[in-house]
């Protein structure tokens, strides 16, 4: 007579279609080619390229919520994140806190008061692949590790936006290492404001993916994409050694543990 023993089967996932694949790995495509486009093109182009570039960001993170999480998480992430970016963006363009004081340009499209539309887009572009790190990296200090991934996010989007004159800052006291039209509040309110928004989500999302759908790689591309256009845009297309150094250090040590926690850490369950 023998013994035998039963072992659970790990819970086990599936992907998504082929079809669902094919428009998300699409939408991702289609995003990096638009930031290829980015420094080659001007004028009217170049602005079309970059609000573009916003919208086709948050369509592809949104649907990526949708497979990857479901509906609910999707839809509360657009809702809460829009609104939240709109308000603090309202807030400190008419206050200066908490980044400091700024203005928009009329270049970037249709505006709600003074906030241009594309710019809570551009949030939620940053965000939900932010979360995602925060979560899979510190679960119990994501909205910590959260933030921090946002303003070092910014370290290579404000000085493209503002060399670009898409907004302006008023300075006043210190300014942001190696990039002197920038002050250094915005990296302050950027790891607060994203502290903020990152502890609201990670309390009104779910935390697991669905049984059947999509894993973080299409997220995973976009952020390494991210790190490495931040560097070789800087360096070779608009001459900001500093701004490449900087960035590169801290978007790159915050990412770092991901990829290290994906390559050789616990299994993806997140």
């Amino acid at each position: 007579m023998s013994t035998r023993y039963y072992r659970q089967r790990a819970r086990s996932r599936r992907g998504i279609s082929p079809v669902q694949s094919y428009l998300l790995f699409g939408l991702l495509a289609l995003e990096i080619a638009a930031q290829i486009s980015y420094p080659l093109t001007s004028h009217n182009a170049l602005r079309i390229v970059t609000i573009a570039t916003v919208y086709i960001g948050a369509a592809l993170v949104l649907l990526h919520a949708i497979y990857s999480y479901g509906n609910r998480y999707a839809y509360t992430l657009l809702v809460l994140v829009f609104g939240y970016a709109w308000g603090v963006e309202e807030l400190g363009s008419r206050t200066g806190w908490p980044f400091g004081h700024y203005a928009y340009s009329s270049t970037l499209g249709l505006s709600i008061l003074s906030v241009p539309l594309v710019v809570p887009f551009a949030w939620i572009m940053m965000v939900h692949p932010a979360l995602i790190v925060a979560r899979r990296v510190t679960p119990h200090w994501a909205f910590l590790y959260g933030g921090a991934v946002l303003m070092a996010w910014d370290l290579f989007l404000d000085p493209q936006m503002v060399s670009d004159h898409r907004w302006t800052w008023k300075l006043s006291g210190a300014t942001v290492p190696f990039e002197h039209q920038i002050p250094l509040s915005n990296a302050a309110g950027w790891l607060f404001a994203g502290m903020g928004i990152i502890a609201i989500l990670h309390l009104a999302l779910p935390k697991e993916r669905k049984r059947v759908g999509a894993n973080s790689l299409a997220m995973d591309i976009l952020l390494g994409w991210t790190l490495f256009a931040g560097l070789i845009g800087n360096l070779l297309y608009f001459h900001r050694p500093g701004v490449a150094l900087l960035g590169t250090v801290v978007l790159g040590a915050l990412l770092a543990p991901y990829f290290f926690a994906l390559s050789f850490g616990r299994p993806d369950q997140l």
